[in-house]
């Protein structure tokens, strides 16, 4: 009998390994996206100090270069290869899914990557010390290296949406993965809201210059930048849901608050009232004001975003065809991969992993709730959290007493059949919905801390066991 080729778990029972990827990463968001946005600026700074002969622009990029160097070369740093490391830990064959998919293509991404990192140095220590011809190429160089690794893991993180091309199941390739019509509409939205982030970050550096006349001009290009990326964002928005899969506006329609909409419209008035105060009242923007302005744009503006985002492409983690619990949920010809429903159907899921305890393959009175506990780390712990606190705590979804019966015809009629919308299909045998039923009646146990009965007619405990 064939096995399923699962990783061990990683397990995270504070607040979940779903919310440690997504805090990680939403941080990283803000750190990439500004640099590639100034990086951009730079561009047209340097242009402008060049030929109009304007030194002050200079010592401008030269100012927000370095603050760059420690805000988001150096966090970034920190935070892409925590990315990687939590991503790897929690999604393993999702991150195998990009890998196998796209290791040219990030691979590409890492050159022009090192490209920005040595080219925000030059551009930095070198303001003056070479020729202003040298210098300006430089600063073109870092401007279209750093977005074009923007394009590249845009057209990456589309492809975890869906893949780009419909050919792509069927024939394979990375150019159909990659290339599609969200790739396109996606990085139209994050360039524009990449100017709103590097307009709001960029006013923490102008709240440090004391010529008011100066500051009050960067200010002013600032938020002009600022206004056209956040109302160009806003438009562009609407594209990007265009090109989103029936799936995910299902998801969006069912499971997303009813407040969401309207908070999303109250975040990014409130970011124009922040540039209009740039616009009209620059001395009100100093650099606490601008840095308590960026926190907020993080826990208001990026993360509700991001956590979005990474809801309306359930109950998939990669591609349409690799579930969040990590199964191959469908065949794709193009990459010889097989669908691992069919051997789950047969066998089920205890005796078909590589890493599930032998005494854990057959379930009995005596191991039920463990059993049942394996199944939920497993299948479940990607998505919701197995304690009271943490990304969608499973006992939240089930009300009342603790009643294993009634939660056992759930999971056969719902999460057996794939009826749920938003969860994937697991196929569960009798005896699994049986020990998974158990355990979550033990989360959901009354205030007395009654524990739920245990009544398995499958299988009786031997001797030993019961020992």
């Amino acid at each position: 009998m064939d096995l399923l080729g699962l990783y061990p778990i990683w397990y995270e029972p504070g607040v979940g390994s779903g919310w440690v990827v997504g805090i990680m990463s939403t941080i990283h968001v803000l750190f990439s996206h500004t640099s590639v946005g100034a990086a951009v600026f730079f561009m047209a700074l340097a242009t402008i100090a060049y030929r109009q002969n304007r030194p002050e622009l200079l010592e401008f990029v030269k100012r927000y270069g370095l603050f760059l160097l420690v805000f988001s070369y150096i966090l970034g740093s920190i935070t892409g290869p925590g990315i990687w490391y939590s991503t790897t830990v929690a999604s393993p064959r999702g991150i195998s899914a990009l890998i196998h998919s796209f290791v040219w293509k990030w691979a590409t991404e890492w050159v022009f990557f090192m490209i920005e990192v040595v080219g925000v140095y030059a551009v930095v220590y070198l303001v003056g010390k070479i020729d202003q011809r040298t210098h300006l190429k430089l600063t073109v160089i870092l401007g279209i290296a750093s977005y074009t690794t923007m394009l590249i893991i845009l057209g990456i993180l589309s492809f975890m949406m869906w893949p780009g091309k419909a050919e792509w199941f069927t024939d394979g390739g990375y150019l159909a993965g990659f290339y599609g019509s969200n790739t396109f509409a996606q990085l139209a939205m994050r360039t524009a809201f990449m100017f709103t982030i590097t307009a709001v970050v960029g006013s923490i550096v102008t709240g440090g210059f004391k010529d008011m006349a100066f500051r009050k001009q960067m200010n002013r290009w600032l938020a002009f930048i600022g206004i056209a990326g956040t109302v160009s964002g806003a438009l562009l928005f609407q594209w990007y849901l265009n090109t989103l899969p029936e799936q995910a506006h299902l998801v969006m329609q069912n499971r997303l608050p009813e407040w969401f909409e309207t908070s999303l419209i109250g975040i990014l008035g409130a970011i124009l009232v922040y540039f209009l105060v740039m616009l009209f009242t620059p001395r009100l923007v100093t650099s606490a004001v601008a840095s308590v302005a960026t926190v907020a744009l993080l826990v208001f503006g990026l993360w509700p975003e991001e956590v979005a985002r990474e809801s309306i492409r359930k109950p998939y983690v990669a591609g349409q065809y690799v579930y969040s619990n990590q199964i191959i949920a469908r065949d794709v010809p193009g990459m010889g991969i097989k669908s691992e429903m069919p051997l789950i159907e047969e066998h089920g899921l205890l005796k078909t992993q590589v890493f599930m305890p032998e005494h854990l393959r057959t379930v009995n009175a005596g191991n039920a709730l463990e059993v049942g506990e394996m199944l939920a780390k497993t299948m479940c712990s990607n998505c919701h959290s197995l304690s009271p606190t943490g990304i969608r705590p499973m006992e939240n979804y089930f009300q009342g007493p603790a009643d294993i019966a009634s939660i056992k015809r759930y999971l056969k009629a719902g999460i057996s059949t794939g009826n749920t919308l938003y969860m994937p299909r697991i196929p569960l045998q009798e005896d699994e919905a049986e020990a998974l039923a158990v355990f979550l009646a033990s989360l959901i146990a009354t205030e007395e801390k009654d524990e739920p009965a245990v009544a398995l007619a499958t299988t009786e405990a031997t001797p030993e066991e019961k020992l």
